[in-house]
């Protein structure tokens, strides 16, 4: 009996990095995903336990190690016990506003009216 695999696309599904089996399909054709370094050009590649997934996901690159396959598309839990994320961590940004000389509003608030501009023109000495 030859060794158990399972189509790329269905495992992307399965372990929740994609919402749909369709949006798993697409990616998988536009050529940004690498199966142990080599180009995925279609969603029926085989996959087998101890693959090597690269791509980009979320403006981050995942390197992901697959352990198991699975058989469904269970709960998230379930879903995290599939891979083993070896991706770096994510670089800490610094959100100093402070220096950035931007200024923050909140949200649905609009744009600042005369008197606001002017109260920031005075916080930052440009009088």
């Amino acid at each position: 009996m030859g060794e158990v695999t399972l189509r790329i696309d269905k495992w992307l599904w399965y372990t929740r990095f994609f919402k749909s089996r369709t949006l798993a399909n697409t990616f998988c054709g536009s050529g940004k995903l690498r199966l142990n370094g080599q180009v995925v050009r279609k969603a029926n590649q085989s996959l087998k336990p101890n693959d090597v997934l690269t791509f980009p996901l979320n403006q981050q690159v995942r390197v992901i190690k697959v352990v198991a396959l699975g058989t469904r598309r269970g709960p998230a839990p379930e879903a995290q016990g599939l891979y083993e994320d070896l991706s770096p961590p994510e670089p800490v940004r610094k959100s100093d506003k402070s220096t950035s000389g931007v200024a923050v509003r909140d949200a649905g608030a609009g744009r600042p009216t005369k008197t606001d501009r002017r109260a920031l023109d005075r916080l930052r000495g440009r009088d």
